[in-house]
């Protein structure tokens, strides 16, 4: 897509946008670094794009309760900074945020109208960041995703592949539920939005996009095994016999309805997604 401008390089999501959208062009952190906002803004301006992603994040979630004040300059100051930026020169701004802006209460999905009350760091510097993209003003969109899974960098999918292979027997978290989302979908998703927002200046705002069905981290590792032809036995454990550093909301389901009704996006089905992804690993694409 030339003349998009995407903030990241090789982050699972940057590295499926640069696979979807080749045109573009990719900041990594050695051209604009997000500890750095007002340099992020001065990246934009320079750059003269149509349109900017940000897909570049804090997302050690543990590391942030120790990292508090990185966590909120690459979180809230550095989105805050670009969104000010595209505001002020009429672009339209995307950025990806996470389910951890929610407290988890409850076995409801929630709506992007839902009370948000995160757990940790992480989820706080991000909903910090939301509120301060729409404070900027212009045409913005902010799309609220979970459990971010590909064939790239470190995840969920990869650790249980290289377990799986090591052991026979796997305890794994069954309380906490929500919807493993493929980057590529994730990515696909960003760049619809983007063109429908090039396409029409009132489009935009608040949107949550998921994987489908719900299901638990040990349902998810169970998956992975049988579509992996791996064999070990998967015993689920609550969240409180597997303590970390920042809390985990228990309840991650979103409510996808808006970005469908604003924009034709669905929710995919992420077990097709783990099977592209599964054959990309093999492959060694």
């Amino acid at each position: 897509m030339r003349g998009l401008l995407v903030f990241g390089r090789t982050g699972q999501l940057a590295t499926e946008l640069m696979s979807l959208a080749p045109d573009a062009t990719f900041l990594g952190r050695d051209m604009a670094d997000l500890n750095d906002p007002e340099g992020c803004a001065r990246a934009i301006r320079d750059a003269a794009p149509c349109a900017v992603i940000n897909a570049a994040a804090h997302t050690a979630v543990d590391r942030a309760e120790a990292e508090r004040d990185a966590a909120h300059r690459i979180n809230t100051e550095a989105p805050a900074a670009m969104a000010r930026a595209c505001a002020a020169s009429g672009l339209p701004f995307l950025h990806v945020s996470t389910d951890y802006v929610f407290d988890g209460s409850g076995r409801t999905p929630r709506s992007e109208d839902a009370p948000t009350a995160p757990l940790g760091v992480y989820g706080a510097t991000k909903l910090a960041g939301e509120r301060a993209i729409a404070d900027a003003g212009g045409q913005w969109a902010v799309m609220r995703t979970s459990w971010v899974f590909s064939a790239h960098g470190t995840n969920f999918v990869k650790t249980m592949l290289r377990l799986g292979a090591e052991r026979d027997r796997l305890t794994i978290v069954d309380d906490q539920i929500g919807g493993p989302t493929p980057a590529r979908d994730i990515a696909a998703a960003a760049l619809a939005m983007i063109r429908a927002m090039l396409d029409d200046p009132a489009k935009g705002g608040l949107y949550h996009f998921a994987g489908a069905p719900d299901t638990s981290w040990a349902g998810f590792a169970r998956e992975i095994f049988a579509q992996a032809g791996l064999t070990p036995e998967v015993s689920g454990i609550p969240t409180a016999e597997y303590p970390t550093p920042a809390r985990r909301p228990l309840n991650s389901r979103l409510d996808c309805t808006r970005i469908g009704t604003d924009f034709g996006i669905p929710r995919p089905d992420w077990r097709k997604g783990l099977a592209e992804i599964l054959k990309d690993l093999e492959t060694g694409q």
